[in-house]
């Protein structure tokens, strides 16, 4: 059995190297990191008394009077989980609900009830409130949250004060909005009302000190989501997942996103405000993710020679297109003999997943960045890099130009490759993103050499979608096993390279390698 330090490195090394290079980009953009406020915020939770489950987080929503919910600006997750919270408490049906938010200044609530009244629509709310010039978020989790509270609540109230950038001023803000809050109090005293407010400010000094003045009375429960000194400690649980800590009796914190998906939302967001006429810069991002993943692996980028390295894996790095069109895609696609069948899959997986790894162009097209996926593709660059590009793809020979048969060639071989591809993928995602839900737990008997050769057997018999459909369920199992393995300190990422490097395109191969892995995990298993 891991111990919890083994578990805690294993399961954050990948992330922390990563976070390095996202943090000295942030800190090069912000200055504010270094300021006193914020410094209170990040020194006050430093560990939990006991982990939770949903049901324990609903019993403690359900005794207070007021929550309020810490929001990561740059993270829409961070609106989606309050507007979720919001849902969840009002369908209990004992209280109405109020929702009180930091993103409208106070100033501005006629506009804000003009369109509870359904007087005005979403643009003209967004224009009025001078959204993107005074806040400069992702408007779509924010509205999501308005719509929430508007189906589900009594009322929403704006609750901040200018200036917002000057940090001097943030205790006037926290008790303007104290003041703000006992006034809706008043004005709706038997509801439940939740707070979205930046997370800085619900240190126990901050907001939450000033808000038990206003209210002596009332029972505030503060909702953190995400504090990464809590989410580091919490890697070393022996359990899967952990869904959320009790800090205090007044504290609780919720993990749904790491911090490398926090910061890496964060420096976007700065990315977009400095060039301010033009869309984020997904490129660094990427490319931050494949060098992590190297590190994990210990691959030297700038290795002159094949064999247990990539040769010069910088010079592979992909081609990073944000938010290209269908029509700038089809062109790209077109030129490297891609079927219509092919190049509509590929726009619909851009499109259900906010972006892809293609292989046939050494690119990834971006139209939304959505951290498990963009860890799964950037591992799908790493491991066609290491098995050299140009190279053999699904049965196509592609070289610098164009590839030689538009049709996948469903063969046993084909097969073998892509659930090594997935396999090797999906474990590469998990590594960088470790609150990637987990699958069903799949018995040693399922994962078998036979049963593996039985579904290569009906994939070639079947057409490419049920091919596919195949590859992936087994790539992905044998994957989550692999992380499983790994976790348990069973296997050391010196190990997981070679698989990374061996060549699938030789006859054979990928089969060998394929009941390889099973074999090593099922014995593994049993040990």
């Amino acid at each position: 059995m891991a111990s919890t330090a083994n578990l805690r490195s294993r399961r954050s090394i990948a992330q922390l190297h990563a976070l390095a290079g996202v943090e000295r980009e942030i800190r090069a953009q912000d200055s504010h990191s270094s300021r006193k406020y914020l410094r209170e915020f990040n020194e006050a939770f430093r560990s939990y008394d006991s982990l939770l489950d949903s049901e324990a987080i609903r019993n403690a929503l359900h005794a207070a009077d007021v929550v309020l919910i810490g929001d990561y600006h740059a993270l829409p997750g961070a609106q989606r989980y309050a507007a979720s919270l919001l849902e969840q408490r009002a369908l209990t049906g004992d209280r109405p609900v109020v929702l009180g938010i930091e993103t409208i200044f106070a100033r501005d609530q006629h506009i804000l009830d003009e369109w509870w009244r359904r007087e005005i629509d979403e643009a003209e709310l967004r224009q009025r409130i001078r959204f993107d010039l005074d806040w400069g978020y992702d408007w779509s989790p924010f509205y999501e949250l308005l719509v929430a509270a508007r189906d589900h609540g009594e009322a929403i109230y704006g609750l901040d004060c200018m200036p917002r950038e000057n940090l001097r001023k943030i205790g006037a803000r926290d008790r303007h909005a104290a003041a703000k809050i006992a006034e809706i109090r008043q004005r709706h005293s038997n509801a439940v009302i939740l707070v979205l407010f930046g997370e800085s400010h619900l240190a126990p000094g901050h907001l939450p000190r000033v808000l038990q003045k206003q209210m002596p009375g009332a029972k505030i429960l503060t909702v953190l989501q995400n504090i990464d000194a809590l989410y580091w400690r919490a890697a070393g649980e022996r359990v899967d997942k952990v869904d959320a800590v009790r800090v205090n009796d007044d504290v609780v914190c919720v993990f749904n996103a790491t911090p490398l998906e926090k910061y890496e939302s964060y420096r976007l967001c700065l990315d977009q405000w400095s060039r301010c006429d033009t869309g984020p810069d997904f490129a660094p991002t990427i490319y931050n993710l494949i060098d992590s993943l190297a590190a994990f692996l210990e691959i030297n980028r700038y290795s002159p020679h094949n064999g247990t390295q990539p040769k010069f894996l910088v010079d592979m790095l992909p081609e990073v297109h944000g938010n290209p069109s269908d029509a700038v895609l089809r062109r790209l696609l077109s030129r490297k003999g891609i079927s219509e069948q092919q190049l509509e899959a590929m726009l619909v997986n851009v499109e259900e997943r906010g972006s892809a790894y293609l292989p046939q162009l050494n690119a990834f097209c971006i139209r939304q960045f959505q951290m498990m996926h963009a860890a799964e593709d950037a591992t799908r660059f790493l491991h066609h890099a290491c098995r050299g590009l140009p190279q053999r793809l699904n049965g196509q020979i592609v070289n610098g130009d164009e590839i030689s048969d538009s049709t996948p060639a469903l063969t046993t071989d084909a097969f073998y490759t892509r659930v090594v591809e997935h396999a090797v993928a999906y474990f590469g995602s998990l590594v960088l993103y470790p609150s990637r839900p987990a699958r069903a737990a799949d018995d040693s008997a399922s994962l078998s050499r036979a049963a593996c050769e039985k579904a290569a057997q009906a994939a070639v018999r079947g057409d490419e979608d049920r091919f596919e459909s195949l590859a992936r369920d087994w790539g992905y199992r044998i994957g989550s096993r692999i992380y499983t393995t790994y976790l348990a300190g069973k296997v050391k990422p010196g190990g997981l390279r070679r698989l990374f490097l061996a060549h699938l395109d030789q006859p054979g191969l990928a089969r060998k390698v394929c009941t390889a892995v099973i074999a090593r995990l099922r014995a593994t298993s049993r040990r």
